[in-house]
């Protein structure tokens, strides 16, 4: 039968409050394994040991000194005014109490409009793209440009993510977004990859064109550079070069790469879709690009996070450099449309798609604080706008719905 009073009886061990120093509590956890029988192993080594005793031995001689310096066993609880985007000194394994409750909100988000490339129905395509009458040769050079250059550039967005971003930007809640982002980058690639196995296209073409053809080679190989330097593990934030380094890359890749780069592409896939051709590939790309939205508005709120954190490093010198860089950008693009449209196709031209690429270029500069270079230019594409609107649905019994979420987060009001 129980006895209630030994609750109320004075326990062994005191508790440990977390201002003092546990070298002593967890210095006995070797003596603590000391008293688990070990009958059950049977195996000895020469010496005449089990592997648990070995193992038992092995944490005796075990130096905990450099873990109690990482964990900074001990230290005070975290503030939210302890927290930083960069050169954060506060523990980065305590999510919360959050700072930036709009980073944790996205990471919701994200997670919410989970989707997997299987779940889209790729049947007509197939048939579409066997047929000898159904695509035009610009369009099925359309859909191999963009293929190629797609397949790719995920995956530097990946990199740059997990080698290099997750490392130098030390506030958990965004870091929890960036594991979300770089999951969602595993599935553009995978929906590339998925495309392209499913129409039974040459995929050492396809995914080698970015080192063979010199509209895509250019986009990567200038992505590529801002990720060189802050890649290396012995690069550091802390001074005022460092940290420029890191915001140039931040805007590299969240307002170039994924904030321009991938418009030409993805508005000439969705404008075959707009006309029933490769549904399925247009479907894809559509989910992508919503994905790719809700990046782009991250790494905005992350870029001027920063900036207001630091503000001696958004000098004059910096921004117009920044401008440059984005223009650079801009000029690559256009590059790339007039390369994958040499003729009017889908009711579209290059023209157009430089006017729309001018448009969103500054959309991007005041995002972040800087001047658009081409006041008065509009939109020539609204219909963008729309499909990126995540309010619309289709038909339930043609796909799946449009506003894309799964079960647990659906609201049916």
């Amino acid at each position: 039968m129980l006895d209630w009073n030994a609750f109320n009886e004075p326990e062994d061990q005191p508790i440990v409050s977390p201002k003092q120093d546990l070298r002593a509590t967890i210095g006995t956890v070797s003596d603590q394994i000391k008293e688990v029988p070990s009958s059950n192993s049977t195996q000895h080594n020469q010496e005449g040991l089990t592997a648990f005793e070995i193992a038992q031995k092995a944490l005796e001689k075990m130096d905990l000194t450099p873990a109690f310096k990482e964990l900074e066993v001990g230290a005070d609880r975290i503030h939210v005014d302890d927290k930083r985007m960069i050169n954060c000194r506060a523990d980065l394994n305590q999510l919360v109490p959050f700072k930036y409750d709009w980073a944790w909100t996205k990471y919701l988000d994200g997670c919410a409009n989970h989707w997997m490339p299987q779940e889209i129905n790729m049947t007509q395509d197939i048939a579409l793209w066997r047929s000898n009458d159904g695509l035009s040769n610009d369009e099925r050079m359309l859909v191999k440009r963009n293929l190629g250059f797609f397949s790719t550039a995920d995956s530097l967005v990946a990199n740059n993510l997990v080698l290099s971003i997750y490392r130098l930007i030390t506030n958990p809640e965004c870091r929890q977004y960036l594991l979300r982002q770089a999951f969602e980058e595993a599935i553009h690639t995978h929906a590339y990859q998925y495309c392209i196995e499913s129409l039974g296209m040459d995929e050492g073409e396809i995914f080698n064109m970015y080192r063979e053809v010199p509209a895509i080679a250019k986009k990567s190989t200038w992505a590529l550079k801002y990720t060189q330097a802050i890649g290396d593990q012995n690069f550091q934030t802390g001074t005022t070069e460092t940290d420029q380094e890191l915001l140039q890359n931040l805007i590299a890749f969240y307002c170039v790469l994924e904030g321009l780069f991938f418009y030409c592409g993805f508005t000439q896939i969705l404008s075959m879709g707009r006309r029933n051709k490769m549904t399925g590939v247009a479907e894809q790309f559509q989910y992508i690009l919503r994905d790719e939205s809700m990046h782009v508005n991250f790494g905005v709120d992350v870029i001027n996070q920063i900036k207001n954190e630091n503000p001696q490093l958004w000098t004059a010198e910096f921004q117009a450099k920044m401008t440059q860089m984005i223009l650079e950008g801009l000029a690559l693009e256009i590059e790339y449309a007039r390369d994958t449209m040499p003729r009017g196709i889908l009711g579209m031209n290059a023209q157009m798609m430089e006017d729309y690429l001018k448009f969103i270029a500054n959309r991007r500069l005041t995002q972040i604080g800087l001047s658009e270079q081409f006041p008065g230019v509009e939109n020539p594409f609204p219909w963008m706008s729309e499909i990126m609107d995540l309010r619309k649905e289709k038909n339930f019994f043609e796909t799946r719905v449009t506003e894309y979420q799964v079960g647990g987060a659906l609201s049916w009001d």
